[in-house]
């Protein structure tokens, strides 16, 4: 369970809750996110790569094909069961652990290349900070990377996200607008920015994966009653067969920020 005063008024969560429908519902990054790694040079062949906050390790097994040597690290063990369930089905041989990033314990300069994606606000970067410069090599990177619909400008979304408001009136994770990531001054006297990067993304759903997607969301499957979740799913349902065609795209904006090792 996770507890943040600056995240959903400081009401926990728990990404383990949602681990299934994590799996089937949350792998959605098109192409275009992933590509912007590789043209920073993170992911490619031959590297050692830390995803941090890794979940069900969709990010590891979507950029396992260009040959990177990918470990990935959450605090949710049913997450991490997912993760390894999903590679091993693919027979990807990628190693996932259950553990806090801000206490990983591997020798000095283990990886080239350390990635947080969807997950940088929850962690305690004072610690992670020092930590991830002792883990990259002299020249590493950290790319952190979020992705998120835009509610003012998607009918969809905003009605949905209204919806989930509805349940959960304290959830934070509402009214987006593009921004670039903010970087807490703890990575100052580790990191300097290389790069920043915003883009739109049209991300394709049915009523049937939005209807998941919203469901495994902070301000739902992590955090509501088995019983509120279920109202929920109920409802959205509802919803959406008022308002969506059976299928549909929704606007998204993604930020990337690409720091260097100092």
């Amino acid at each position: 369970m996770i507890e943040k005063n600056h995240i959903d008024g400081g009401r926990g969560f728990d990404f383990g809750r949602t681990s299934r429908d994590y799996a089937r519902y949350r792998d959605i990054y098109p192409p275009a996110f992933y590509e912007c790694l590789l043209r920073h040079g993170i992911g490619t062949e031959g590297q050692r790569v830390l995803d941090i906050g890794t979940g069900t390790g969709v990010l590891p097994r979507n950029m396992y094909r260009y040959g990177a040597h990918f470990v990935g690290v959450d605090i949710a063990a049913h997450q991490i069961e997912q993760a390894k369930e999903l590679a091993a089905k693919e027979k990807m041989d990628i190693r996932f652990l259950c553990a806090p990033a801000e206490q990983l314990a591997f020798p000095d300069g283990c990886f080239d290349a350390v990635t947080a994606c969807q997950c940088f606000t929850y962690f305690d970067h004072a610690a992670l900070a020092p930590r991830l410069h002792r883990l990259l090599q002299k020249d590493g990177q950290l790319a952190v990377m979020y992705m998120a619909w835009l509610p003012y400008e998607d009918e969809i979304a905003r009605a949905s996200e209204e919806l989930v408001l509805r349940y959960n009136p304290g959830w934070t994770g509402c009214g987006e607008r593009r921004h670039a990531i903010g970087i807490p001054s703890d990575y100052a006297p580790y990191f300097e920015i290389g790069s920043e990067e915003l883009f739109d993304l049209r991300v394709p759903f049915t009523r049937e994966t939005w209807n998941g997607r919203m469901r495994s969301c902070r301000g739902i499957g992590a955090s509501l009653s088995d019983a509120e979740v279920t109202r929920f799913d109920r409802e959205h349902r509802a919803l959406l067969s008022r308002i969506a065609p059976e299928t549909f795209d929704v606007l998204h904006y993604a930020a990337v920020t690409v720091l260097r090792r100092k």
